[in-house]
């Protein structure tokens, strides 16, 4: 079973003297200016190069980040993905390209020898992410998917939780929502709302993450079986197919564990999840991006329900749990442990498996949950 790499804040989790991971970024995308400053507020590593098969676009984002973190001396802009694949001062590259672009480019960078951070979901298909994560392990070069939650230490004192036996028991249910409201603009015109770049929709952008944090709630057991639910779709103009704005999907693990999950670019912005067990519940209102401060937080609900003659009353016992933890744009934040622990897992010459299991298995989860949908909500079974 995959263990969750901890995550360790500050300089203790790096040694000074060695060198810095070499990073390129394969893309101009907007999430990878977050990772930019990830990078750079990491410790162990630095930025190189940004390639972009337009290189003033390159030169344009590195300005750009240049001014809210700059690095010394500054990344040089590429105007081209190979040129990047070909630099001898890089070391990983981090692919923020869409999902129907990422297969081709996984596989050169692992064939160019470099380490892989990607963005989720992996691959339009299961096949896709197989193919992806074999080269990467023939290669030699390591692989993990971009879910920063994995990596806050908020993640570390709810597994203790979940596991005391007390908290919450048995698990029985766990629920999530991920969704913003995109707007017509965003409709219009974001790659996620094209078939031919991100087909999986809503699907891939938001619910990866929460079916990731069902698999990590389970101790990464596969469901047994699932179900999907097409709520909404949308076809831009210039877009071969329709992509899922509004999705809902059902988990039915071992033991008569359930999951379900909703994620959507029409829906205001929500990020929760819950997980009710057989003597409390516990609540993560911000699972996958912390809302803004300086802790990292959850709260665990062991109410208690007395009846004194006419007397009905339902008693709070909740009690808040947090980590200091800032929420971004901080060394402890976690993108940066992100980027952290994947710089000192390559320094230490050894894979870390568990990381691309954990991707797979995510992807092998959603497009099972596509599949129902697509036909009608049938019941996909999953091997484990």
């Amino acid at each position: 079973m995959p263990r969750t790499p901890k995550s360790v804040a500050g300089d203790d989790l790096f040694d000074m003297n060695t060198p810095k991971l070499r990073w390129g970024i394969l893309g101009t995308a907007n999430i990878a200016r977050k990772n930019w400053q990830a990078i750079r507020l990491a410790g162990n590593s630095t930025l190189t190069a940004v390639a972009s098969r337009d290189a003033e676009r390159a030169r344009r984002f590195i300005a750009e980040c240049q001014a809210d973190a700059p690095f010394d001396p500054p990344p040089r802009a590429l105007g081209s993905y190979e040129a990047l694949l070909a630099a001898p001062d890089v070391d990983a590259i981090y692919i923020p390209l869409p999902t129907g672009l990422r297969k081709e480019w996984v596989l050169r960078a692992a064939q160019a020898g470099k380490h892989v951070v990607c963005e989720k979901p992996c691959g339009v298909t299961v096949a896709d992410a197989r193919e992806m994560l074999d080269a990467c392990r023939r290669h030699r070069v390591q692989f993990m998917d971009g879910v920063m939650f994995m990596h806050s230490r908020r993640l570390e004192k709810l597994r203790a939780t979940l596991d005391d036996g007390a908290s919450i028991g048995q698990i029985r249910r766990i629920t999530s929502a991920f969704s913003f409201n995109g707007g017509a603009d965003f409709l219009a015109k974001d790659i996620r709302a094209h078939g031919g770049l991100e087909p999986l929709g809503c699907l891939g952008d938001l619910g990866w993450y929460c079916v990731r944090f069902s698999l990590w709630a389970m101790g990464w057991q596969l469901p047994r079986r699932v179900t999907g639910r097409i709520l909404a779709e949308h076809t831009r103009a210039d877009s071969p197919a329709p992509v899922p704005t509004e999705f809902s999907g059902e988990l039915l693990f071992d033991g008569s564990v359930s999951a379900g999950f909703y994620c959507s670019f029409i829906t205001g912005n929500e990020q929760w999840a819950n997980i009710s067990g057989t003597r409390g519940y516990l609540r993560v209102p911000d699972f996958v991006l912390p809302f803004h401060g300086a802790e990292a937080a959850f709260e665990v609900q062991n109410s208690v329900f007395n009846i004194r003659g006419c007397n009905f009353h339902m008693e709070s016992h909740a009690r808040r749990v947090a980590v200091a933890e800032h929420s971004d744009s901080h060394a402890t934040s976690q993108e940066t442990n992100l980027f952290r622990n994947f710089t000192a897992q390559v320094r230490s010459g050894q894979l870390n498996e568990a990381w691309p299991d954990m991707a797979l298995k995510t992807q092998q989860v959603v497009n099972a949950c596509l599949d129902s949908a697509r036909d009608g909500g049938r019941v996909v079974e999953l091997e484990s």
